[in-house]
Parts: structure tokens; C-alpha cells; sequence
């Protein structure tokens, strides 16, 4: 789950749903805003618009079934891995499409940062620690154990 995305999609007026793989993750979801959560590779009530993938392999045919017909999947990490099945019958037969997006230009995150203090949203941490600790924030960011940000501090 993608703390930021969940705030930002609500700010900007999107119906946003989850799909996470633990309850207390989906219920952080719905705390910053999200309409729905689901558990991680369910099956949704119906097909979505756009998808905001950012795992790669371990979801990345949920992602394909989850859009409608002319959808797109918007992809900015890979973090289970880079080369999942490409479903390329899916892909033309409903007229999907993918969009790589990483950083943008400094007009945008200008944008991006005036948009963020005018809709209130501030970033959720979910992991703070002094830095000669990092090593046990890196462990629970690779474990999957920590939802928003890991701060470290001095």
C-alpha cells in the first residue's frame, strides 16, 4: 500500500480502494482516506480505471484483471520484482495501457508541493528510529513490516 497515493487520490477527488496484505495495513488505508480495502489479490466488486502498481511480479496480474477495458496501469516500482508475466492477450484484446512514471520536473513538484499543503495531507510514518538503528529499519522495510515512510533520526 502506498501511503502517499491513498492521500493524494482522495485529495484530487478520485474513489480510491486498497488492496493490502495485512488488516492493520487496509485499516491505515482507510484512515487516510481510502473508500475501500480489499486483502491483497481479491477479487473487487468492478473493474477499476487505473491501477497505481508499485510491486511488480507479486501483483501484477491482480493489477491486469482488476482494469476495465481501456484502462490504465500506472507503474512506478517493481519491488518484488521487474518481469512479471506481460498477459499481452489481455492487453490488446481490452485495450490497456502502461505508463512508466518515476520523479517529475521541478515545475511539477512545485505543483505536486502546493497541492499537498493546500489539501492539508502530511506524510504518514510509519517507523521512526535513531540512526545508528537503521539497519532494523531497512530489515522491516524488506519484510514488509512498516506502512508509510521510516524516519531516521539522530
Amino acid at each position: 500500500m502506498s501511503t502517499a497515493l491513498v492521500q493524494l487520490g482522495r485529495a484530487a477527488g478520485m474513489r480510491v480502494w486498497v488492496t493490502g496484505r495485512t488488516d492493520e495495513k487496509r485499516a491505515i488505508a482507510e484512515r487516510l482516506g481510502a473508500h475501500a480495502t480489499f486483502p491483497s489479490g481479491e477479487r473487487l466488486p468492478e473493474r477499476v480505471d487505473a491501477v497505481f502498481e508499485t510491486v511488480g511480479d507479486a501483483t501484477w496480474s491482480h493489477s491486469m484483471r482488476a482494469l476495465k477495458p481501456g484502462g490504465v496501469i500506472v507503474v512506478s516500482g517493481s519491488t518484488s520484482g521487474p518481469n512479471p508475466g506481460a498477459d499481452l492477450q489481455r492487453l490488446f484484446f481490452l485495450q490497456l495501457r502502461v505508463l512508466g512514471s518515476t520523479m517529475g520536473t521541478r515545475e511539477e513538484l512545485g505543483d505536486l508541493l502546493r497541492f499537498v499543503e493546500n489539501a492539508g495531507i502530511s506524510p504518514e510514518i510509519g517507523l521512526e528510529l535513531p540512526m545508528d538503528r537503521a539497519a532494523e529499519g531497512f530489515a522491516a522495510m524488506l519484510r514488509g513490516n512498516t506502512s508509510g515512510k521510516i524516519v531516521f533520526t539522530k
